[in-house]
């Protein structure tokens, strides 16, 4: 964005659809949705079947960490590949690979070799693949859209996410739960049996799922192949090939964020909502099946609200007020979802529970979606693959470790309350006390950042109409200083 305005997350009214006139972006989106609906297939499966064998959360963090640690040590490398080569090729290929991952996990379920350790290979080598997919997606929008639709196709393309969200881990579930070998309550069949069988009758759901997973990678790289050709800039090509260099521009990304005052408040509040928030999608099955004492259908429905509250969410923010900037509206965001993330992580009740989570999703989807457009404005297009890959490797890499402090806040938690005579706790409460822990920073983060504001966010510099960095929670709230005035 340029300098000396506050940019609008609302983004335009009835014309946020109006960005699917874009041809090209249109192809993207539809073939994307299905893509979305496959990865929540892949979600729902790996994390029901570990979270039941292992009733750990340490294994669903092992998970996490499998998938998303590669971020940490190749991400920089796939941003300057993304700026460096052909893109388009780069997604096809990568997304080519993703799909040999995806038939071998629904392979090894459907021959009944997947175990922990399996899936945890498998999620490795696909966190490998990511870290240089993930640049190459994010640059895919913005040259399929003009800059002043932007916003509104990243806002779209976060609806099209929410939208799998609601109807892939809904169906998931109940494909799982069809599947599932209906309890003997015969005499004289042995309870083990019983379990092998509903575990053998989990599994079949779950290959199916996976399965449908990979062959929605064929769609996609149709799709991308239907799009313009997209060659690495002149100064760029063929970068990945002198090392040197490419330490260099990658320590140049860093640097640009680092040393820009609104892209490195959104670095940092990236990073904290990485960290403190995404632990709910590791430890939800653990919530369902130890809190709520349901199974996989009912673990599918929660995600499927949590989705709807964010596609609910992405269609309301045409009704937030355009002048509300930015650097009001991140941090806002952030407490809010904090206490209701504490409150979630304190109700028993699936009921209460499904209501938090469908404000969960509302404020997720406006959390990434803003965070994700403030930055797109922000960066300059010859650094976009970099900086993009700068935000994803450090977000994407950080995630697991927000599951690791929840379970170690729960355990430690459990013990206290043990040593204190709660001799009988239920089952679950360690997963509910590491919840509410890690969601209290959220809280603390968005109130700080609301009193001390950083309006470079929104490419706002000193002196520009509505710069206001004095100190306030009140004025945060309010964003009076951006306030038009009345008629």
């Amino acid at each position: 964005m340029d300098s000396g305005g506050a940019q609008s997350h609302g983004a335009g009214d009835s014309s946020r659809w109006g960005v699917l006139r874009h041809k090209h972006f249109r192809t993207i989106w539809l073939a994307a949705f299905g893509s979305y609906v496959g990865t929540w297939f892949e979600f729902v499966a790996l994390r029901w079947i570990i979270s039941q064998e292992t009733k750990s959360e340490a294994w669903l963090g092992y998970l996490a960490a499998a998938q998303l640690c590669p971020m940490l040590a190749l991400g920089m490398l796939g941003g300057v590949i993304a700026d460096s080569v052909n893109r388009r090729s780069l997604l096809i290929w990568t997304q080519a690979a993703m799909m040999v991952i995806a038939l071998a996990m629904a392979g090894v379920v459907a021959a009944g070799a997947a175990t922990p350790v399996v899936f945890l290979v498998l999620a490795l080598l696909q966190g490998v693949v990511v870290a240089f997919n993930v640049p190459a997606w994010q640059v895919l929008t913005p040259r399929l859209v003009p800059k002043s639709d932007l916003t509104r196709a990243i806002t779209l393309n976060g609806i099209s996410f929410n939208m799998a969200r609601v109807v892939g881990p809904a169906i998931g579930g109940v494909i799982m739960r069809a599947f599932r070998s209906p309890v003997t309550h015969s005499v004289g069949v042995a309870s083990a049996t019983v379990a092998a069988s509903e575990f053998e009758g989990t599994s079949r759901g779950a290959a199916a799922l996976l399965f449908f997973n990979a062959a929605t990678f064929v769609v996609v790289m149709l799709a991308v192949l239907t799009t313009p050709d997209a060659p690495a800039p002149p100064e760029m090509r063929g970068m990945w090939r002198r090392p040197r260099e490419v330490l260099t521009h990658a320590k140049n990304a860093v640097r640009w964020v680092w040393n820009n005052r609104g892209a490195r408040a959104l670095l940092l509040a990236t990073v904290l909502f990485a960290v403190f928030a995404t632990p709910i999608m590791q430890v939800m099955p653990l919530i369902v099946s130890e809190v709520y004492h349901r199974k996989e259908d009912s673990y599918g429905v929660l995600l499927a609200i949590m989705g709807f509250g964010a596609v609910t969410g992405g269609l309301a923010m045409k009704h937030l007020p355009k002048w509300y900037p930015m650097h009001h509206f991140i941090p806002l965001c952030v407490g809010v979802s904090g206490v209701l993330l504490f409150a979630f992580a304190l109700v028993s009740d699936p009921v209460w529970g499904m209501l938090l989570m469908f404000g969960v999703g509302a404020l997720w989807m406006w959390t990434w979606n803003s965070m994700a457009a403030a930055m797109q404005h922000l960066v300059p297009d010859a650094m976009r693959g970099r900086v993009s890959s700068v935000m994803s490797t450090i977000a994407m890499g950080l995630m697991p470790a927000g599951t690791f402090i929840a379970g170690f806040i729960g355990h430690a938690g459990e013990r206290l309350l043990v040593a204190s005579g709660r001799e009988s706790l239920q089952s679950g409460t360690s997963t509910q006390l590491g919840l509410a822990g890690v969601s209290l920073p959220l809280v603390v983060a968005g109130i700080i950042m609301l009193t001390w504001r950083t309006p470079e966010v929104d490419g706002m510099q000193p002196g520009d109409p509505g710069y206001d960095r004095v100190p306030g929670l009140l004025r945060g709230l309010t964003a009076r200083s951006h306030r038009p005035p009345r008629a």
